[in-house]
């Protein structure tokens, strides 16, 4: 009885207890895969042209998406780290597919600062190298700062997802029916054997590597904000940048692990190991986020009521100009959508909760539109005022990102437990360590 949940979830790997739902999913994802390699060759063959930037409007969805997806990794990775370090005994049904999710969207983020530079099969030159070409790199250049913060965050990201792994590899290895399966999950496993030895080391580079991923959010995220307030842009020369992306990219970040846990609880059929109570405590996160999320545009017209007319007049322009819309769709998204769950009947329904947490991520992703384009609507010089129209070539950047995130997460639900088989055994009774 009590080995049941430790089972279920090694099962899913090795008894390929996958269906038409699967396949589904998987073709449209591939569908998205292929949207955005099309964009790709686009951009490849005919340049930044085929995008709807101009002047003024030299950041667009390029930047757009990239603090987009930042911002949910870094979420993803605060939460199972956060999880990790407390020993939350329920964080068993959620931390695993939390730090896949913060990984394949640090991988989605990463592709942006490359493909903004025009030409990204040079894009090597950002690298910190001495170049025997003396093609050195500037290190004012915000390209320089994604380079040692994406680097950084995939390498941390990376390996807090892998050691977390390397227990349930083991025993994939021990259970798997065919000669492959037990060569490629044995050498993934690095020679685990469950010795109290093992069992320590462990325990203290899992938690060394969740200590590590706190600060590390706290970085990437301020230097996002710094990309923008760093520059003369009116509406972007701003130091309280860094606590409002941070607050924003976590409520994004939530919502997507939200979604993405209701998802592999409902097609998977993991009722069992990703209970209502872990839904339940993700939502209210995600309320209370929402809530400081809703103070933070509170402050910001506040701070331009403060400060000037011009600032003041930025925010007007916002609120009230061609811009408007969006605006307030962002506020709705971020904020008003999350307001249903102050309500328990939302927070026990799987459709609606799926809803909000697509609303909350639309929502935020307007936000970052508001900031980058909106930001740019008035500079300086009048002379350079102008309009801008994104092409189906950024929307098709945007989908496959979205298609690309869905694959590799749909990979990792079909070849990796999506559930931690020995801190679910150690739950329920089982042998093991306390995790």
């Amino acid at each position: 009885m009590t080995a049941a949940p430790h089972h279920e979830a090694g099962a899913i790997v090795l008894e390929q207890r996958f269906g038409w739902r699967w396949a589904a999913g998987f073709a449209a994802a591939l569908g998205g895969v292929l949207v955005l390699v099309v964009a790709c060759a686009g951009l490849f063959v005919w340049g930044v042209g085929v995008w709807g930037t101009n002047v003024p409007y030299v950041w667009a969805f390029d930047i757009i998406n990239y603090v987009w997806w930042i911002g949910i990794a870094n979420a993803a990775s605060l939460l199972a780290a956060a999880l990790v370090l407390r020993g939350a005994r329920w964080r068993t049904g959620i931390n695993r597919f939390a730090e896949a999710a913060a990984l394949f969207a640090v991988l989605c983020a990463g592709l942006f600062p490359i493909l903004h530079l025009g030409r990204p099969w040079l894009f090597h030159w950002v690298f910190p190298y001495p170049a025997t070409f003396e093609v050195w790199p500037q290190f004012r250049s915000p390209l320089v700062w994604d380079f040692f913060a994406i680097l950084t965050h995939i390498v941390v990201t990376a390996l807090f997802w892998y050691v977390g792994l390397i227990p349930d590899l083991a025993a994939l290895r021990d259970r798997a029916r065919t000669r492959r399966g037990q060569v490629v999950f044995g050498a993934l496993a690095l020679g685990w054997r469950g010795s109290a030895r093992h069992w320590l080391n462990h325990q203290k580079a899992y938690r060394i590597l969740a200590a590590l991923v706190v600060p590390l959010v706290v970085f990437m995220q301020s230097t996002v904000s710094f990309e923008f307030a760093v520059t003369v842009v009116p509406d972007w020369h701003r130091a309280r940048f860094a606590p409002y992306f941070v607050v924003s990219g976590l409520l994004s970040g939530l919502a997507m692990v939200l979604v993405v846990a209701l998802l592999v609880r409902t097609l998977l059929g993991l009722h069992a190991l990703v209970t209502r109570r872990h839904i339940d405590i993700i939502a209210k996160l995600l309320l209370a986020n929402a809530v400081v999320m809703a103070w933070s545009y509170g402050f910001e017209g506040f701070v331009a009521w403060q400060a000037g007319e011009h600032a003041w007049q930025s925010a007007l322009r916002r609120a009230t100009g061609p811009f408007a819309p969006l605006t307030w769709g962002a506020m709705l998204g971020t904020v008003g959508a999350a307001q249903a769950l102050w309500f328990a009947r939302v927070r026990r329904s799987t459709a609606a909760l799926i809803v909000i947490g697509v609303l909350v991520n639309a929502g935020v992703w307007l936000d970052r539109l508001v900031i980058v384009v909106g930001g740019l609507y008035r500079d300086h010089l009048p002379s350079s005022w102008g309009t801008y129209w994104p092409t189906w070539w950024e929307v098709g950047l945007l989908a496959g990102t979205i298609g690309l995130f869905c694959a590799l997460m749909l990979l990792f639900v079909r070849f990796v437990p999506a559930i931690s088989m020995f801190e679910t055994h150690a739950e329920h009774g089982g042998p093991g360590v306390e995790p």
